[in-house]
């Protein structure tokens, strides 16, 4: 079941538990605005390309609109759709005045100079410069595009309005050393860029199942981890999950899939993995298939990788009591059915793996105060807003008698249609 598909029905699951009215609710469902502009550039070799940009803003009514903007040779219109909608209820599930968005440019950023990618993310910033904007849409990074991206779309769009570093977040993070060796290593934000944004969505993963384990009386420490995916979330989520006493005792990523039941150092290999591209070969570990990954005895489960990884094929083998999705919509329905009757607990990528654009909302604010924060701040906020969040869809839960994701799916819906309402919808 492709994301589209999935996210509508949650959407009229949650619609239905409501009572909403169908008008609202289909209301609820368009896009605000789509938008699809040509971007044509001058290759390094003379030649003129043309690429096909598109943003989806899906909904305003809790404040501007929110998402990434991935450059990918498969930009689908349906599944920006799908993720501009997702991030609606994600903002309102994590409680932060914003709405949905998502975009993206259909390339191969692999086979492009960075001096192509600057100007084809120009060109795309001068197309829709009008439609973007602090309080009204504020796009982040994505798949294929990064925090340099971003200070380029920061620098054109202020070409037009004036400076205006909220206009973006995900914007870069340094440290000194990378300019001149004279300066301690200290983290700076020269365009307005968060300090604790990198390890937002991985330390969201790790609150988040803290207040889960809280739940049912367990600690962090007690547990040991399987990790699906070693990218920013996947090694940020191990990381701290280690720090603070979890055993991860299996980790996979592209390359391949590592196992050791006393515990895997995760220090020794994050460094592996930065030397080597990947963590096979890794020698602390045993290497193991990584199909098999998923349904290794463990206590916690978390993709953190890919959509749809977890399905009606390997369900039934899967023995974690418990899987936190900090990847976006790794279980399809039919795998979530069969595992709610097994008992396995699962806590949604809707709040899972919301840390990252609360981390974002924390830029920005910080961006139109002009006063920034250190790290702790960021950080003990973050803490602040994933444990009431999970409090948030508890009493859903309990409300609408229903399971996590629904209670989330409920949660995120009901805040937006009651601002609908409240600011004057009429059937």
């Amino acid at each position: 079941m492709n994301a589209l598909v999935a996210t509508s029905r949650n959407f009229k699951q949650a619609a239905k538990l409501l009572g909403l009215d169908s008008k609202l609710e289909k209301s609820l469902l368009i896009p605000f605005r789509e938008i699809k502009v040509e971007c044509t550039i001058p290759k390094d070799d003379g030649t003129l390309a043309s690429f096909v940009g598109f943003r989806v803003q899906h909904d305003n009514a809790r404040g501007p609109m929110k998402g990434g903007i991935r450059y990918h040779h498969e930009v689908d219109p349906d599944e920006v759709n799908a993720l501009a909608q997702l991030m609606t209820w994600k903002t309102a599930v994590a409680n932060i005045p914003y709405g949905g968005a998502k975009g993206g440019i259909g390339c191969s950023p692999g086979e492009l100079s960075c001096s192509e990618l600057e100007r084809l993310t120009r060109v795309f910033t001068q197309k829709i410069h009008d439609l973007i904007g602090i309080h009204t849409d504020v796009p982040a990074p994505d798949m294929g595009t990064n925090p340099q991206t971003m200070a380029w779309i920061l620098d054109e769009y202020s070409k037009f309005h004036g400076y205006s570093p909220a206009v973006v977040t995900g914007k870069p993070v340094v440290t000194t050393d990378s300019y001149w060796e004279l300066m301690p290593l200290i983290e700076v934000s020269d365009l307005g860029g968060s300090l604790g944004r990198e390890a937002a969505t991985g330390r969201g993963v790790l609150f988040a199942t803290e207040a889960l384990l809280a739940e049912y009386g367990k600690s962090i420490k007690d547990q040991r981890f399987v990790i699906q995916g070693f990218g920013n979330v996947g090694s940020w989520a191990a990381q701290l999950i280690s720090a603070a006493g979890g055993k991860v005792i299996a980790v996979s990523d592209v390359t391949g899939a590592i196992k050791n039941n006393k515990g895997l150092n995760i220090e020794k290999l994050l460094k592996h993995s930065v030397e080597n591209r990947g963590i096979r070969g890794f020698s602390g570990g045993e290497s193991i298939d990584p199909s098999s990954l998923l349904t290794e005895d463990c206590d916690v489960l978390i993709p953190a990788a890919l959509g749809g990884v977890i399905n009606r094929e390997n369900a039934n083998d899967i023995m974690a009591k418990f899987i936190i999705e900090a990847a976006n919509h790794p279980t399809d329905p039919e795998a979530d059915e069969i595992l709610s009757k097994k008992g396995v607990v699962i806590l949604p990528d809707i709040y899972a793996n919301s840390g990252g654009v609360t981390v974002s909302y924390f830029e920005w604010v910080q961006n139109i105060q002009g006063f920034m924060w250190d790290e702790e701040k960021v950080n003990a906020e973050l803490k602040t807003y994933m444990t009431r969040g999970f409090k948030d869809v508890k009493e859903m839960c309990r409300a609408h008698n229903c399971d996590l994701r629904m209670g989330a799916f409920t949660l995120g819906v009901n805040r937006v249609a009651r601002a609908t309402v409240l600011r004057g919808w009429e059937a």
